[in-house]
């Protein structure tokens, strides 16, 4: 056990403590899995972060993610909030304004631009309808009636998405899942606001398992949610989400589709520097 240098951020809201938090180890080297997952579970966050020395030569580091529970090969709000305390604790891009993450799913691209920072979305593994039986179960999971769901898709990109779009906003807000019905399903919701609201999106993420779990705002689930929308003819080219309303928290995410990328952005502010015993 050593002292390694440690931060806790908010991501994705320009208000401290509304966001996201994520913990980050920024000193992994020598730590196994296992021990990497018992700290995950110690900090109680909704996922916790290790940057290692990259072995790919073109990125900047390596990252591993972890919730309390299992280890994910890419995650949205710990990709900005690792690069953010990344670039805190004095690191050097290798490009100009642009940071290479290595992590599970690949290569992934950062873009800085103050305090925001934005990821190119990977590509998403499974995208396609969900069955119709599944999507029966969605909407008892939900607590709202079949014909209230407009259209859904699996948006898997690591965590296995369900994406469920909903007629409004007001209606996303609304929802009161049963936690006894949702199971093991990761359900992501999204309504659009009237045209002349300051966000053009609520967004909410339900996670079954013990404790059933809303995530405050979650980037893999909002990358998913801006390929399928984009290619629906849903979203602009650009738009802000809302996320973690009902839940009191103040997240906003910007999305900016350029070409083939889709970019996933928000503030990111560190909370707590210091070290950790590990």
């Amino acid at each position: 056990m050593g002292r390694r240098k440690y931060s806790e951020v908010n991501v994705f809201s320009p208000t401290p403590y509304l966001g996201n938090p994520l913990a980050v180890v920024l000193e992994s080297e020598g730590l196994t899995g296992d021990e990497m997952q018992r700290f995950a579970k110690w900090t109680n966050l909704s996922e916790t972060t290790f940057l290692l020395r990259p072995t790919d030569p073109v990125a900047d580091y390596r990252l591993r993610i972890f919730s309390a529970t299992e280890e994910f090969p890419f995650a949205g709000h710990p990709t900005l909030g690792s690069a953010c305390a990344w670039l805190e604790a004095g690191g050097m891009p290798k490009n100009s304004g642009i940071i290479v993450q290595e992590c599970g799913a690949g290569l992934v691209k950062v873009r800085v631009d103050n305090q925001r920072l934005s990821f190119a979305a990977p590509p998403l593994t499974r995208y396609e309808p969900i069955e119709e039986d599944l999507v029966h179960r969605v909407a008892r999971a939900l607590g709202i009636p079949r014909v209230d769901i407009l259209d859904t898709s699996w948006l898997v990109n690591g965590p296995e998405w369900i994406g469920v779009r909903l007629a409004t906003a007001q209606d996303v807000l609304s929802l009161s899942p049963d936690p006894t019905k949702l199971g093991s399903l990761a359900i992501g919701v999204v309504g659009p606001f009237e045209s002349d609201h300051e966000v053009q999106f609520e967004v909410r993420a339900f996670l079954g398992g013990d404790p059933v779990w809303e995530d405050p705002v979650t980037g893999s689930l909002n990358a998913g949610l801006a390929k399928w929308m984009a290619d629906s003819g849903i979203s602009n080219q650009h738009y802000i989400a809302a996320q973690g309303t009902v839940i009191g928290y103040h997240g906003r995410v910007h999305v900016t589709v350029e070409d083939s990328d889709i970019w996933i952005g928000g503030d990111v502010t560190s909370c707590i520097q210091g070290e950790v015993n590990l």
